[in-house]
């Protein structure tokens, strides 16, 4: 079922914008047409560049802040999709494009793409309240009485240092 929809994603689409090519060429010219493409272009990587870095230092904010960046991984993401929308030749992808660069289309999107993606808490705890953790390290304790270890080297470890050349 996935295949199919995106076999009637990857065809449909570039049908479409071809179809509007033809639409607005007929209106306003062959030459206008390829400006307003190559002038959305230009414009989308100037969006890109500039949303893009704002996007990716909330990112690193979140994470110094020992915050689960999903939020601002999704904003990140529709800003991205924004970009390569833009920078795709098409009247369709254009509007789409820039539709995402709203912050309230984005966020709103953002929230969806996060609620639809199972994220595992690598580490971060849920309330926030513990920082980072290694969430492959082990999760017992173990206690060692005096006599049940020591600071010198055993000879029989084979973690010790090698013998001098």
């Amino acid at each position: 079922m996935i295949r199919f929809i995106l076999l009637i994603f990857l065809i449909g689409i570039p049908i479409a914008e071809v179809a509007v090519f033809i639409m607005v060429g007929s209106v306003i010219g062959a030459l206008p047409t390829i400006a307003i493409i190559i002038l959305t272009a230009i414009i989308g990587a100037t969006l890109l560049k500039r949303q893009g870095l704002s996007a990716l230092n909330r990112v690193r904010m979140d994470v110094r802040n020992n915050k689960v960046p999903a939020g601002s991984i999704g904003e990140a993401f529709t800003i991205a999709l924004a970009g390569i929308l833009l920078l795709t030749p098409g009247f369709i992808t254009d509007t789409v494009g820039f539709a995402l660069f709203v912050p309230k289309v984005r966020q709103w999107l953002g929230k969806r793409i996060v609620g639809a993606v199972r994220f595992e808490s690598a580490g971060f705890p849920r309330d926030g309240s513990q920082g980072w953790q290694n969430p492959r390290a082990p999760q017992k304790t173990i206690d060692l009485d005096e006599g049940e270890y020591s600071h010198g080297q055993d000879p029989s470890s084979p973690w010790r240092e090698p013998p001098p050349r």
